[in-house]
């Protein structure tokens, strides 16, 4: 409730300043526990109509989101619905007005259907509808699961004993919430005592009645468990007596950021007695002196020393030269005899119980017939059962005697000062001595009076008036402010204290005392006064203690470190001295030091010219030590340009009595000299050489290691090279920069490289170039420069170092060839007019994306005129070229006498048919192909890998009126046989020719093959010899078209 007024008055001024109605309630949503007391608070603001504004509270169920259910209003007492009907009659449920437009709205025991969202509406009174009429929020009811337990018991223990106690607190809440515990300590039906708490912060502290003891360590209070904490009292008093209980309650943090404390239990009570030690007691009678003066006070102290004192019962008498003045019985009403009875009437004695151990006696005002002895008497008595008081044991301390001598009006008044010459803006006493010192009660006024320096009138400075007061002259208002006066307790001395001495407090100062008596009707006579002597009171400009440290020093550091500069005031003149320090740095190139930064006395900051040329505004950080001695300035990322003689200008400045400041010394430090290095280079690449050697259109990966490097923030720049076989010059191949950007070199950029290339970076240090689909051109020996790159203070990049690595030999290969053709040699004999295939297989080749290129030739002797040449040298062959099928699957064009006759096939990769058709005599011969291998380097280019030559095939062409003569000279062996041998041998030929020409007509009709298809190949010649025939066969094609 103490929360929710002031913001609610908060609400009540904004909602002034807004023109239109606002509605506003307690911010949602809120997690309260079931069966407690909730409030809601709701606002309206910027409305017209009356001050006291009506409002009506609505629920709505998450049973029924979009249904209204009313509970409550403060004007309509029919508004709630019937399920809170009993409960608003009955005031479970009631809405407090807190101001005319601020409401609380009241459930004192919250129950698990409250759960919902509530809404605060406002009737209208305004002249038209303007603004939110409503506001809504949410309330979510949850289980009560804290839960507090201790065993109750009776505990007897004996004074200085021991005692501990657990309580179990624990909760099962889903939301966060936070525990608070305390011990209370309760005696009947007093009010309940806290012993020590745990806070919800959990900030432990105890109890007034316990802070003490839990300062020695007496009272504990300790966690044992995840739920259990105990407490522990050492050394118990028999004051500790009584039910001990724990009382824990659960909070929760609302969106607002409060906490509140949504439920609140305590625990079973342990009776705990405690038995006192000791019966005995003492008594002893203390004063403060044994001589006063006639109108002094004097108090009597009876100090009743015993165990248990609250628990017993002792009754006190005063006396005075062995009389009775009064007593105190348990109950403490004192009884006082006739005469003492008039003085305590009219408030010049008191007698009464200053607490269970201590009783006064006061005398306010003494009396010359006061002097005399005094005494008390402690009576220890003991409640009978009737209720009764019976007296035990008695004691009494020694007499203490007291003398009261009148009032002397004789005194004198003496001014002094310790400091007659005081330092200008420091601070100097006056005293005003008064012998003989009266007691503090003895009414004295003294009044200061001051002459300023070349005045001759003295005024009225300040008094100290006789009742104690301080009354000031109104001539000099700069005095009060400035001025402290004080009255010893033990005198009427009074000092006059005056700090921030200036020129205005030079002069002669004086002071005046009275002596005053207060006369039965309560006026005043003045009984004396005195005057003092003259103080002269000189006022001096401080002399200048100020002492800068000039011990010289040298830094040498790596730049983007921080320049730590010193500047130590070894002295001041004051504690309250300001300094202005001004950096300077000198180097060697010019003549005087340049000013970096001015801090003036203020503390306020001026950067010098230097800090402007030199960009060092925001690489500067200056601080002052505590203490106030020690000025530093840090130059942060210090850059080489940095390094310089650095020192400090120290200007030391006081506050004059009229608040200005003026300079009272400088002096400059020593000096320390800087030198700002870069880092020493540590940068490393691998220098190992390697030789790779790959096949044409492999994938090979170059690698540049950088084992070690100066910084590891620093960045780094790969440049890939390369010296070509042939080339002189080493060429760039591609660089990686420091941004990571990748950029190709002049070797790259013509040609299909660029596409090729693949540099990347897999981990730190690691740089690998990769070469797709390999070429011949290639190879080369490769190597990489690598640079670092540092950021130096200016968030500038420079280049540090550059190494280069080993070199890398590239060897990129072709394929070995491995082509192969059929060299198997074939006989095939067709007859006129028919078509005759020749085949060209490929047995193996050097790669599955090998393309092919096909020849056929038509192999025909050379003619020779002497036959007996022919015989004797080397045949030779005429070859002709029937047909040439590039490996682009180009065709040549067909020869004259071929034209129209040819047809190629592809029958599958590796077996080529060229058929001709229309066979003629003249195609009668040998045959051939020749078959060149063709691969495509990664840039497509076509190169030949290798060539082959294929078996012959012998073709015979047989006319349709075949003789003897044709089978004969188409047969080289027999056309031989028949001229050399014909006549031994001729019955032999005869028999062969018939043999000759019935396997001849036997081929004819096997070469059709089965079903009509043409055989491919003719392993076995057949021969036709003719004896007429002295020329070797010829071959003959017929016409026919080639597909």
């Amino acid at each position: 409730m103490r929360t929710l007024r002031p913001q609610l008055a908060s609400l009540l001024l904004l909602g002034m300043a807004l023109a239109q109605r606002q509605v506003t309630v307690q911010q949602g949503p809120l997690y309260r526990t079931e069966g407690s007391h909730v409030t809601l608070w709701c606002k309206v603001s910027g409305y017209q109509g009356p001050a006291e504004q009506n409002f009506q509270w609505s629920i709505y169920l998450p049973s029924a989101p979009e249904r209204e259910v009313q509970i409550v209003s403060t004007v309509d007492p029919s508004f709630p619905y019937a399920i809170y009907t009993q409960r608003v009659r009955g005031r479970g449920i009631y809405v407090e007005r807190v101001q005319g437009d601020a409401v609380l709205l009241h459930i004192t025991e919250l129950q698990d259907r409250d759960a919902g969202e509530y809404e605060c509406h406002t009737p209208n009174t305004d002249e038209r509808y303007f603004g939110s009429y409503s506001a809504k929020m949410n309330l979510v009811v949850i289980p009560d699961s804290l839960r507090v337990t201790a065993v109750p018991q009776t505990l007897n223990k004996v004074e200085h004993d021991s005692l501990e106690l657990k309580c179990e607190v624990s909760k099962s809440t889903a939301q966060h919430s936070h525990i608070s515990i305390a011990w209370y300590r309760q005696r009947g039906s007093e009010a309940p005592v806290e012993v020590i708490s745990l806070s919800r912060d959990f900030v432990l502290r105890a109890g007034s009645a316990y802070a003490q003891r839990q300062a020695t360590g007496d009272v504990r209070l300790d966690k044992v468990g995840e739920t259990t904490s105990k407490l522990t009292i050492y050394n118990l008093h028999p004051s500790d007596q009584g039910e001990f209980y724990c009382e824990a309650a659960e909070w929760i943090q609302d969106p607002d950021d409060s906490w509140y404390a949504m439920t609140r239990k305590r625990s079973q009570g342990a009776i705990v007695n405690v038995q006192a030690t000791d019966k005995e007691f003492s008594v002893r009678l203390e004063t403060e002196k044994r001589m006063y003066i006639v109108g002094e006070p004097v108090e009597f102290r009876c100090i009743l020393e015993a165990q248990n004192v609250p628990d017993r019962y002792f009754s006190i008498s005063w006396a005075f030269n062995s009389s009775l003045i009064a007593s105190l019985g348990p109950n403490a009403v004192p009884v006082l005899n006739n005469e003492f009875a008039q003085r305590e009437a009219l408030g010049q004695l008191k007698v009464a119980k200053e607490s269970d151990n201590v009783f006064v006696l006061k005398i306010y005002r003494l009396r010359l017939e006061d002097s005399g002895k005094y005494n008390c008497r402690v009576t220890e008595r003991e409640k009978t059962v009737t209720g009764d008081f019976i007296d035990k044991e008695s004691k009494r301390p020694k007499n203490i005697p007291i003398t009261v001598m009148p009032l002397k009006a004789g005194f004198a008044v003496t001014a002094i000062s310790r400091t007659p010459g005081v330092t200008y803006n420091e601070s100097f006493d006056l005293q005003c001595i008064i012998k003989p010192h009266y007691p503090s009660w003895v009414p004295v006024s003294v009044t200061w009076r001051f002459q300023p320096a070349g005045s001759t009138e003295f005024h009225d400075l300040v008094t100290f008036t006789r009742d104690g007061g301080v009354q000031w002259g109104d001539r000099y208002v700069g005095f009060r402010t400035r001025t402290a006066i004080e009255k010893a307790e033990s005198s009427n001395n009074v000092r006059l204290s005056i700090s921030r001495a200036s020129d205005t407090e030079a002069g002669k100062y004086q002071c005046v005392a009275e002596l005053w008596r207060k006369n039965y009707n309560s006026s005043w006579t003045r009984l004396a006064d005195r005057t003092s002597n003259l103080l002269e009171i000189r006022v001096l400009r401080p002399v200048t203690k100020l002492q800068v440290s000039k011990s010289k020093r040298s830094i040498t550091l790596v730049e983007n470190r921080p320049i730590p500069l010193n500047c130590s005031v070894k002295s001041q003149t004051s504690p309250d001295s300001h300094f202005a320090v001004l950096w300077y740095v000198h180097k060697p190139s010019d003549a005087d030091g340049k000013l970096i930064l001015k801090t003036t006395h203020s503390s306020a900051f001026e950067y010098g010219t230097y800090a402007e040329e030199e960009g060092l505004r925001g690489r500067l950080q200056f601080e002052r030590s505590a203490s106030g001695g020690l000025f530093s300035l840090t130059v942060q990322r210090a850059e080489v340009r940095d390094s310089g003689s650095y020192y400090c200008h120290v200007e030391e400045w006081l506050l004059s009595p009229n608040h200005a400041w003026y300079k009272l010394a400088e002096e400059v430090s020593g000096r320390t000299e800087v030198t700002v290095k870069q880092p020493d280079n540590r940068l490393q690449v691998n220098q190992t050489h390697k030789n790779i050697t790959v096949l044409e259109n492999d994938w090979v990966t170059l690698e540049c290691l950088v084992s070690n490097r100066t910084s590891p923030s620093s960045q780094l720049s790969v440049e890939w090279y390369v010296w070509r076989p042939g080339h002189p010059e080493k060429e760039v191949v591609a660089w990686l920069s420091r941004q990571s950007t990748l950029h190709y070199g002049d070797l790259a950029t013509p040609g299909d490289l660029r596409g090729r290339l693949h540099l990347e970076s897999p981990s730190l240090g690691l740089f690998l170039l990769s070469i797709q689909n390999a070429t011949v051109r290639d190879s080369g020996a490769y190597n990489c420069l690598v640079e670092e790159w540092l950021l130096d203070p200016s968030d500038r990049w420079y280049k540090r170092a550059e190494d280069i690595s080993g070199l890398i030999t590239l060897t990129v290969k072709q394929p070995d060839p491995t082509l192969q053709v059929d060299t198997a040699t074939a006989n095939l004999t067709v007859q006129e007019k028919e078509s005759f295939p020749l085949d060209c297989s490929i047995l193996s080749r050097s790669s599955p994306e090998s393309h092919f290129a096909v020849t056929w030739y038509s192999l025909r002797a050379k003619e020779a005129g002497d036959h007996a040449e022919q015989q004797e040298e080397e045949e030779e062959e005429e070859r002709e070229a029937v047909l040439s099928v590039g490996p682009d699957a180009v065709f040549s064009p067909e020869a004259g006498r071929w034209e129209g006759r040819l047809r190629f096939q592809r029958l599958s990769a590796v077996l080529f048919r060229l058929t001709v058709l229309q066979a003629g005599g003249a195609d009668t011969g040998n045959y051939s192909c020749r078959v060149e291998e063709w691969l495509a380097d990664p840039n497509g280019v076509w190169y030949r890998l290798a060539e082959e030559e294929s078996g012959t095939v012998a073709v015979h062409v047989q006319g349709a009126g075949s003789t003897l003569q044709s089978v004969i000279c188409s047969n080289d062996a027999l056309f031989y046989f028949v001229f050399f041998y014909p006549f031994p041998i001729f019955g032999i030929l005869i028999i062969t020719i018939l043999l000759v020409r019935f396997k001849s007509r036997n081929s004819s009709k096997n070469s059709e093959g089965k079903n009509g298809v043409p055989l491919l190949w003719i392993k076995e010649p057949h021969l036709n010899y003719s004896p007429t025939c002295l020329e070797p066969p010829v071959l003959s094609i017929h016409p026919g078209t080639m597909d």
